[in-house]
């Protein structure tokens, strides 16, 4: 039961007035959306192929952006909260890098180092004969780059939560470390690992800058949900309507699956 005791009395004009404010700032938006929504032809428009097109390379790129999340940040998450290594604030601190950064700069750091001309795509290039800009598989790398953080904090604050004392019992029973980490470790942490991966996914899906910048904007190949949006916007705007409105839902509905950890947790 929480000891929590907020201030009794009449709450105070100076500060309801600028949190109604705020509150309808943040809401307004939202509303006009719904309410310019074309309801009546919104089923044929879902149906359309190039609302098809989007949603299903959305989709297919978002999770594949978080499977390659998942195999690099969980691990990554581990080393932060258990490894004891030099600079390691620092290091958490690089790996929250793409949480600020404007995306449109991470699709250009992408170019420069997964371009055909890159640091590391010439060699692809050159090697493989594998070129990553303005293909799909470029979507999914741009995608995974600005999700990522996401998963990783959200992982690392699970572990940090974790009691250790369960990890150094296996250890003493002869476990490896992996083993210790596989049998032990994750699923104790299980619940911020989903919803991590939750918030990489929802991230992903709706990932613009970096997309187009890295990725291109070419119909069937790169043109994701949020990309369609943009160029509906100059020529059908219901059109456009409708692709936010499922963007809208998807979002409504990844805070109605994370309601216990974001809502419930702060009541």
């Amino acid at each position: 039961m929480s000891t929590e005791r907020t201030p009794r009395g009449r709450l105070p004009v100076v500060l309801v007035l600028p949190a109604l404010l705020g509150l309808a700032f943040l809401l307004l938006p939202l509303v006009g959306l719904l309410i310019r929504t074309p309801w009546a032809t919104l089923p044929d428009r879902l149906l359309s192929a190039e609302v098809g097109r989007a949603l299903r390379l959305s989709l297919v790129c978002a999770s594949l952006a978080t499977a390659l999340c998942l195999l690099l940040g969980v691990p990554l998450a581990w080393v932060l909260a258990r490894g004891d290594l030099p600079g390691r604030g620092v290091l958490r601190a690089l790996v929250t890098v793409p949480l600020v950064l404007p995306p449109v700069v991470g699709g250009v750091a992408l170019l420069l180092v997964l371009g055909r001309r890159g640091l590391v795509g010439q060699h692809l290039d050159a090697w493989f004969g594998v070129s990553l800009p303005f293909t799909t598989a470029g979507v999914v790398l741009a995608e995974a780059f600005v999700a990522m953080p996401f998963l990783v904090i959200s992982v690392e604050g699970a572990l940090r939560a974790a009691d250790p004392r369960y990890e150094e019992a296996a250890a003493t029973l002869g476990a490896s470390r992996w083993h210790a980490f596989r049998r032990v470790t994750l699923p104790s942490v299980l619940p911020g690992v989903v919803a991590g991966t939750v918030l990489c996914w929802a991230r992903a899906l709706g990932e613009f800058g970096a997309t187009i910048t890295f990725a291109g904007n070419f119909p069937g190949e790169t043109t994701t949900m949020p990309l369609a949006v943009y160029l509906a916007l100059e020529t059908d705007p219901d059109a456009a309507i409708v692709l936010s409105v499922v963007l809208l839902a998807v979002s409504v509905g990844v805070l109605a699956g994370l309601r216990e950890r974001w809502i419930g947790g702060a009541t």
